[in-house]
């Protein structure tokens, strides 16, 4: 059997998003400029991007949403966009999971405030990976999928018995994992990188996995980010580590293989929101090697859908068709970083 298309399980979250004039000190007051709701989390808005992107596989969703209209709200957008939800099922008595999403107009930085709700609950068992054919399965947040997280007493997670049979299924797999201000990413993370083919992390979660500070400055230093994702890659991932920051995006293979790809040089006033910017890099990058297509390319995809990303403070609504996407390259250009 020939696979195709992708299956993406996790974070079904619906984005509150609110951009404020400056992020307050505790106890003091910023003024709300503008609210929008839209999607949210790993699965989400990668099938979502997929989707904008124009992608022609098929494009399934897996998790659980609350019996509420917020999941109405998600079931209704897949119909639209085309995503199977299939194996998007509704929880009664959960909620569906939220995150208000605080923007600052200026910068475009954000701070989210998440309520976990019906992912809360997503387990093994809410999943039957034998039910789709998909050619890559990514699955995501890890640290922020409650039941997925729990390590057993040999000390595996529930994330990774699940893309260890994935694994075993004929799927190749994709994992990203969520920026959480904590000491858990090595225990959380670590058990399942022998069951990842493509791991997406940023400079501040691979610092975290393997305990090299790859920031100095507030810039990315190139070595150390070599060597943290060395790092991963001897502690199983199965073909190439991803690491993206804001200056661009650095490729290595378990073969030796190393790639960068600077970021599109978008000026700062362009700049409306990072929300979704790490989702839609992965999105590019997963749209290139589901056609296997060589690093390189996907990694240009990837900046150019996370660029595209910028230009809106939802997390996906800056997206489009991929020949346009693209073409933001001619209108930019690169960042000079190297």
């Amino acid at each position: 059997m020939e696979r195709k298309g992708i299956l993406a399980a996790g974070n079904w979250i619906v984005d509150q998003v609110k951009i404020i004039d400056a992020y307050p000190q505790q106890d003091t007051l910023a003024n709300i400029l503008a609210v929008s709701i839209s999607n949210g989390g790993s699965p989400y808005n990668v099938l979502k991007d997929l989707a904008l992107l124009g992608a022609k596989f098929p494009l399934e969703g897996a998790g659980l949403l609350g019996d509420d209209g917020f999941g109405k709200y998600i079931l209704d957008e897949c119909k639209q966009l085309g995503i199977s939800t299939s194996q998007l099922n509704t929880r009664k008595g959960e909620v569906t999971s939220l995150t208000d999403v605080m923007t600052v107009a200026e910068t475009g930085r954000r701070t989210f405030f998440h309520a976990r709700g019906a992912n809360g609950v997503f387990s093994e068992s809410d999943l039957d990976l034998s039910e789709s054919s998909a050619k890559i399965f990514h699955l995501g947040y890890l640290l922020l999928l409650t039941k997925l997280d729990e390590l057993n007493a040999v000390r595996k997670t529930g994330a990774s018995r699940m893309l260890e049979q994935a694994i075993s299924k004929g799927f190749k797999t994709s994992v990203d994992v969520v920026s959480e201000s904590s000491e858990r990413f090595p225990a959380i993370v670590k058990p399942s990188l022998p069951f990842i083919d493509y791991l997406f992390v940023n400079e501040f979660e691979a610092s975290r996995i393997t305990g090299i500070n790859i920031i100095e400055d507030g810039i990315v230093n190139i070595a150390k980010a070599k060597q943290a994702s060395r790092i991963l890659l001897d502690e199983g991932v199965r073909e190439w580590v991803l690491l993206h920051f804001p200056q661009g995006a650095l490729a290595s293979h378990q073969n030796g293989t190393i790639v960068f790809q600077p970021s599109l040089s978008i000026p700062a006033d362009k700049i409306l929101g990072a929300a979704g910017a790490g989702d839609a890099f992965a999105s590019g990058v997963i749209f290139g090697l589901h056609d296997n297509q060589d690093i390189l390319k996907c990694l240009k995809l990837g900046v150019c859908a996370a660029g595209a990303s910028l230009f809106h403070p939802s997390c996906s609504d800056g997206l489009m068709n991929s020949a346009k996407v693209l073409d933001l390259e001619k209108q930019f250009g690169f960042q000079s970083f190297l």
